[in-house]
């Protein structure tokens, strides 16, 4: 009677309802979201091409219940069938049975294991599958590997390891800096080669300025078996362990790493409860019912009747009747019933403590799984909260497994994604599928700089790791709010936003091109920021959309409008400039007027003098110079 299966179910489902997210964010601290938008479509895409929900689900459920879960990341050829395709992708595949197949060597005390120099990793496959894929078979193997602390090979099951192996190395880096003021980092190896380039550099106008010495982190992976080394499959992408472990419990005792999930505290409860429901089961077995006693004598001729009296269900029953000594008969009922056993009063005690021992242990269930009548929401919620408090350190434990994912995720794919004009696969935090081009060359407007743009070798970003409800409960959640929202509300404008929102995050089935409808609704209203792809969609009918005849006739209306007041307007500078021109032949008839008379004035005046020249040479009396006008 297992009682711990729905405590550890309850916790199961409360994660798959509670989905963690992986999230990207820059490690400066900068706005640089589109690069860290990129990363975090690309890894949910990665996770909904692989088996990514199964390996987490898988790890969530062995650290449950046996307190350690596992999976790995690999990289796989995106089409295995070309041979031209090298372009290369991450899967996310389960371990199973982590708890026995996944050892980390004991140096490593972080919990998410990055400190790990080693990791081993064992698959099982049957005598026969090893011996076709590798050619060798185990049963030539030397009797020592055999029947010792761990056995390589059995009847039944050959045992092959994973190897992953991390190797460390310190290189020094020469730092010159051009006439240009550029720095250019060159390795002491390329100097130690090559002993002419650093002349070469130094006759180009660079100068050493600074030395570093850089760490180069890498990991080799082997395949091994029980006698030998299988294969060296040199060094894989990356610079991390690809396997991540997932704990339930974990702690550090006498530098023992010790763990544990959930059934391990009420295993013993458990067992005394199935003892004790056995126990009552067999006491109910024995002696169902009280029996009658009979003498022998009384049981003489009627043996069967009473041995078939439950399948034929005779109506009456005989038995012979008893005689004393004198031969006088005595009363024919039996002498005595045989007792069934009773119950111990200790065990109806162990019984009871068992029972609240296990509810103490896993949590009391029926709180959250009995609503009474009338219970308010608030209460409901607070009982619920009470309940997840009781699982949480469960989910904080896969959050930080998944966050180290993340990082080992980001670490491989700066290895792999190095193709100019890549185009991937994304998705969107809505399950949206689009693509995107990886290091493209892009020109800033702004400072005038070209640069790669999507370079993910220089994606340095913080991995976090978010709990929260899922897509589905979220978009639950957003309708509700969104509806309550509606009820305050008294613009109209305001309304048909929240309407086309609540509509967006509708769930249902067919109801896909509903939310396309509305999205794009919503972009045109400006209430939604659009794609890259999405913009590009709105300017290209922009530029091939006909105009509405109803704005036709408002742009010819206005057009006409403009065309009337500009006539206006030359016909007032047509009539100012009339006017200047007769205000200006009026002056220059004026100015023409008044030059005749001075010219006038001017003749008379040299008359008069010739005149009075004249007569002074005649001796004449001068004339009246009143008389010359």
């Amino acid at each position: 009677m297992n009682k711990i299966h729905l405590s550890v179910i309850r916790i199961i489902n409360e994660y798959r309802n509670n989905r963690i997210t992986v999230k990207f964010t820059p490690k400066d601290g900068s706005t640089n979201a589109k690069m860290a938008d990129v990363c975090d479509g690309l890894y949910r895409a990665d996770e909904q091409d692989s088996t990514a929900d199964e390996a987490y689900d898988n790890a969530f459920e062995e650290a449950v219940g046996g307190g350690f879960g596992a999976w790995r990341l690999r990289t796989c050829y995106e089409d295995e069938e070309d041979d031209d395709n090298d372009k290369q992708r991450i899967v996310i595949e389960p371990i199973f049975d982590a708890d026995s197949s996944v050892f980390f060597d004991l140096d490593a005390k972080r919990q998410d294991k990055a400190d790990a120099k080693r990791c081993y990793v064992l698959t099982s496959m049957s005598p026969a599958a090893y011996k076709d894929t590798y050619g060798d078979d185990p049963s030539t193997w030397p009797k020592a590997i055999h029947q010792l602390e761990f056995d390589w090979a059995t009847a039944d099951v050959v045992y092959v390891c994973e190897l992953y192996k991390v190797e460390e190395t310190t290189e020094l880096i020469h730092v010159f800096r051009g006439l240009d003021d550029e720095d250019m980092t060159v390795p002491d190896k390329e100097l130690q080669d090559d002993p002419e380039k650093l002349d070469t550099l130094l006759a180009t106008g660079f100068r050493e300025v600074r030395q570093k010495r850089m760490k180069r982190r890498r990991v080799h992976k082997y395949l091994l078996s029980g006698a030998k080394v299988l294969e060296d499959e040199g060094y894989i992408s990356g610079r991390c362990i690809p396997i991540i472990p997932n704990y339930g419990k974990r702690w550090f005792v006498d530098n023992v790493e010790r763990c544990m999930g959930h059934v391990r505290l009420a295993k013993d409860a458990q067992r005394l409860k199935n003892m004790q429901v056995s126990n009552l089961g067999l006491l109910a077995a024995q002696s169902p019912r009280e029996k009658p006693i009979f003498t022998p004598e009384q049981m003489a001729g009627h043996a069967m009747t009473w041995a078939e009296d439950n399948i034929k269900d005779n109506p009456y029953l005989l038995v012979n009747a008893l005689r004393d000594a004198d031969g006088n008969q005595q009363a024919a009922g039996p002498i005595g019933y045989t007792k069934p056993p009773s119950v111990s009063p200790a065990m109806g005690a162990l019984l009871q403590i068992t029972e609240q021992d296990m509810q103490d242990m896993l949590g009391n269930q029926q709180a959250g799984e009995q609503l009474q009548p009338n219970m308010s929401g608030v209460a409901v919620e607070l009982v619920q909260n009470r309940l997840d408090m009781q699982v949480f350190i469960y989910m904080s434990n896969l959050k930080k497994a998944m966050k180290r994912s993340g990082e080992v995720w980001l670490s491989m794919m700066k290895d792999i994604a190095v193709e100019e004009g890549r185009r991937m696969k994304s998705v969107d935090s809505q399950g949206e599928v689009s693509s995107v081009d990886l290091n493209v060359p892009a020109y800033n407007k702004e400072t005038g700089e070209q640069f790669i743009e999507n370079d993910l070798s220089e994606a340095t970003f913080d991995v976090n790791a978010q709990v929260g409800p899922s897509s589905t409960s979220r978009r639950a959640a957003t309708v509700r709010a969104l509806t309550g929202m509606m009820q305050i509300s008294q613009d109209p404008e305001t309304l048909s936003v929240l309407g086309a929102m609540a509509m967006m995050n509708m769930e249902g089935e067919g109801i896909g091109d509903v939310r396309d409808f509305f999205r794009q609704k919503l972009i045109r209203a400006g209430a939604v920021k659009p794609t890259e792809e999405e913009a590009q969609q709105l300017q290209a009918e922009a530029q091939n959309a006909k105009p509405d005849p109803n704005s036709q006739y408002l742009m010819s209306a206005a057009q006409e409008a403009e065309a009337g007041a500009a006539e206006k307007r030359a016909q007032t500078v047509e009539t100012i400039a009339s006017a200047e021109l007769k205000r200006a032949q009026t002056v220059k008839t004026l100015a023409e007027a008044g030059a005749t008379r001075n010219e006038q004035e001017i003749a008379s005046v040299q008359a008069l003098q010739q005149v009075l020249a004249g007569q002074r040479s005649g001796g004449m009396a001068p004339p009246d110079p009143s008389a010359m006008f």
